[in-house]
């Protein structure tokens, strides 16, 4: 069995940090995750100025959520090679697997609120196909549909205006607030089992692992179906935008299959992702920093990257419709009442009296 312990060494190296390969490997992941923040954040922030009439619409959402997951990724490969050089108990110990699940759970939620969005469009009803073919953008989560009449007053909205939840919307979070509630009982669990006890702080991280890939695998073929099914939906609408729109919703239902399935099987396989000290020779450190990579690029990169170019197009400029306002000017003049003009002529008559000679 391969070496394991909370501070490992490279085969043949008396040091305390991380071999060469798996420094590498974690280095190139930090550099790509914060490539994809950056580009995330930068396109948010032009979303914004681009139109800042909007509140916070899907597109801008999912650049968000996008952005976070990746500036935590970036965070827990940095803080790996550091943490393990500077030997830092906590980080064995359960922040370092909190530091790792997190951003997951962020990227994992992005993808089930897109399925929300697809559910809902695949599940109309037959009266709001034709109001809603127009706007199929929206699966693309482009921009938030807002109906006329409706005037949204409770809080929620206030505070995030733009954005209409529905129950599956509503589902998305509940689950979201769920799975970061089983990640910290998970590392409690690992924390506690540093002492002597029965818990076995690894095990806890690969049948966390194990059901983690599950839910992935289970969340790749969801999307597969309702990309399918949208996209043969759209194909019944002759129309040059929902033609377009309809091959990003398939080619985007395509990558989330490929990549949550094989990353789902990888780790399901190996246990690699938590098991990264598992190494004696030096094939075992090239071969853990091989599976790490195509773990996280696949699984991560490339799904936040190819979302980011699906969604790179700006949202349609909204102009605030202001009331015309009349330009008539009426005139008029006052005059004076009838009173008036009369005792105006008799101050007058008796005046010119006064001056004149008798006769």
């Amino acid at each position: 069995m391969g070496r394991y312990g909370p501070f490992p060494t490279a085969a043949g190296d008396g040091g305390g940090c991380l071999p060469l390969p798996i420094v590498a490997t974690e280095g190139a992941l930090a550099v790509v995750d914060g490539a994809i923040a950056t580009a995330a954040f930068v396109q948010l922030a032009r979303i914004h100025r681009h139109n800042q009439l909007q509140g916070w619409t899907r597109q801008k959402v999912f650049h968000l959520m996008i952005g976070l997951s990746n500036i935590v990724f970036l965070l827990y490969f940095v803080s790996t090679i550091i943490a393990t050089c500077q030997r830092w108990i906590c980080w064995v110990h359960g922040c370092g697997f909190v530091l790792m699940a997190s951003p997951q759970i962020l990227l994992l939620a992005s993808f089930l609120l897109l399925l929300s969005f697809w559910v809902d469009l695949c599940h109309q009803t037959n009266d709001e196909d034709e109001e809603d073919v127009r706007s199929h953008r929206e699966a693309l989560l482009d921009r938030t549909k807002t109906k006329p009449g409706i005037h949204p007053v409770n809080i929620h909205q206030r505070c995030c205006p733009g954005i209409q939840l529905g129950s599956r919307q509503k589902f998305v979070i509940l689950v979201l607030i769920l799975s970061f509630v089983v990640m910290f009982a998970f590392a409690i669990l690992i924390w506690v089992g540093r002492g002597e006890n029965p818990i076995d702080s690894s095990l806890l991280k690969r049948v966390y692992l194990d059901v983690f890939s599950v839910v992935v695998l289970v969340l790749g073929g969801a999307l597969a179906c309702y990309g399918a099914l949208l996209f043969s939906k759209m194909s019944k609408v002759r129309s040059e935008t929902v033609s377009n729109e309809k091959w990003k919703v398939a080619s985007l239902a395509a990558v989330s299959l490929i990549c949550f399935s094989s990353s789902a099987i990888l780790a399901l396989v190996t246990n690699v992702p938590v098991l990264l000290y598992w190494y004696s020779t030096d094939a075992d450190i090239i071969y853990n920093a091989i599976i790490l990579f195509v773990y996280y690029i696949i699984g991560s990169s490339v799904l936040s990257g190819f979302v980011l170019w699906i969604m790179r197009d700006l949202p349609h400029r909204q102009v605030v419709e202001r009331p015309t306002e009349s330009r008539v000017v009426t005139m008029f003049r006052e005059r004076p009442s009838t009173t008036q003009d009369l005792q105006w002529r008799t101050a007058v008559t008796s005046s010119n009296k006064g001056n004149h000679p008798q006769c």
